[in-house]
């Protein structure tokens, strides 16, 4: 499929999606779309950022229209992720006589019973909350048509299996079935060939081919024990735009905010001891102005906000997987993007892993971190404990060759 065009949309939807900016299909659009409206049950691994929400909102608006009762049901693992999905399907399906609405914990249940009953025909929902509302009797999926798994891999990491099987025996046999993911291990293998039938298999990539190609990838190590000032010398002298900074710790992310706020940045915050309303109104504001969003890896899944130009990751994540979906968040729908990693001098292995596991380069970044030596630090044990450092003495043994660093191992980086 080249235009959405050749899907025959409804009166109504190609004009949608066209405000939107879906202007011609991506990679994975191509090749699902189709499949969907052929009534095929699917399994699509492709990389974060690569327009899987499309991929299977598309067919299910397109072919939901007119119908009464839940058509659909879409899972995610994250209360943002599907407070994210259900934005784009109710722009999608604008003026076109179709309702979705979402459900989640963290936030009165009452007020989405409400909307629940005045007809929607699209439910996006975390699984916690789905079944508390099933066993209120509050869901009837005798007419579900289709069910999305999204993000599959990350419900199964957070130990949702249980909870995703026992939604599927609630619903009818005779439905689609379709699971997105940015990998797929055995236990999803496992899922598909229990629950669906005769299912379809797109591979977007190779299998390591999880991160983005326009993403360049960059770290710096810090070797005065201060990392804020390393943030803050990439702040001034690389200007990102729109970024997000993670960090590991819910606490180093409150004090991260605060000192930015000192330094006159005006960030907002997501992490966990929030309420659902205060991060709902720390993405509205993100999204509508403010340039850095300091988070923890609650962020670092599905969010999909198409200007961030960079992700910094103030703590180095301690799994590649982890990396993938927090660098996603930039370069998305195709558009280049930056990751820049910052590094206490001792976990080089950490970089090293990441490099390895994913097949990636990333280059050594020089920052004035001395003009910043007097910020405030965050104080933490040393993290030189978190992974088993493979004396490659990095730090401590640094020779230059003009612009190039050799370290350890033959190859060499390059500072940028």
């Amino acid at each position: 499929m080249q235009k959405f065009e050749e899907i025959e949309p409804v009166d109504g939807l190609l004009k949608n999606l066209r405000q939107m900016g879906f202007l011609t299909p991506t990679e994975v659009q191509s090749k699902t779309i189709p499949l969907v409206m052929e009534g095929k049950d699917i399994v699509v691994r492709s990389k974060t950022g690569s327009g899987k929400t499309g991929a299977f909102l598309i067919p299910i608006i397109n072919n939901s229209i007119g119908k009464k009762g839940i058509t659909s049901l879409i899972i995610t693992p994250t209360r943002e992720l599907a407070i994210q999905v259900q934005g784009v399907a109710q722009e999608m399906s604008r003026g076109l006589g179709l309702y979705s609405t979402v459900v989640y914990g963290g936030v009165s249940i009452e007020n989405q019973i409400r909307k629940i009953r005045n007809g929607a025909n699209i439910i996006v929902g975390t699984p916690g909350r789905l079944i508390d509302l099933m066993r209120r009797k509050v869901l009837s999926f005798r007419n579900l048509e289709y069910l999305v798994l999204d993000e599959a891999d990350t419900m199964l990491d957070m130990g949702f299996i249980e909870n995703i099987e026992y939604i599927i025996s609630q619903t009818p046999e005779r439905k689609q079935v379709m699971l997105f993911s940015a990998t797929i291990p055995s236990r999803i293998l496992g899922l598909s060939k229990k629950y669906m039938k005769e299912p379809e298999y797109i591979r977007i990539g190779q299998e390591k081919d999880v991160t983005v190609s326009s993403i360049f990838n960059t770290f710096a190590v810090n070797y005065n024990g201060n990392k804020v000032s390393t943030l803050l010398a990439y702040m001034e002298e690389y200007s990102p735009r729109k970024a997000i900074i993670f960090t590991e710790q819910k606490r180093d992310a409150a004090t991260l905010y605060e000192i930015l706020v000192d330094k006159g940045h005006n960030p907002v915050v997501i992490h966990g001891d929030l309420t659902q309303a205060q991060r709902e109104k720390a993405l509205s504001e993100f999204r509508n102005g403010s340039r850095f969003l300091v988070a923890t890896n609650v962020a670092s899944r599905g969010l999909d906000i198409s200007n961030i130009t960079d992700v910094i990751n103030f703590d180095a994540p301690k799994e590649p997987e982890v990396y993938v979906h927090r660098v996603g968040r930039s370069a998305r729908m195709g558009k280049e993007g930056k990751a820049f990693t910052i590094i206490d001098q001792g976990e080089e292995d950490v970089i090293e892993n990441i490099e390895d596991s994913l097949k990636i380069r990333m280059s050594v970044l020089r920052v004035n971190e001395e003009a910043y030596s007097g910020v405030r630090p965050i104080y933490r044990r040393s993290q030189t404990s978190r992974g088993n450092y493979r004396g490659r003495n990095f730090g401590s043994q640094r020779r230059y060759s003009g612009n190039n660093r050799s370290y350890g191992r033959s190859h060499r980086r390059t500072y940028t």
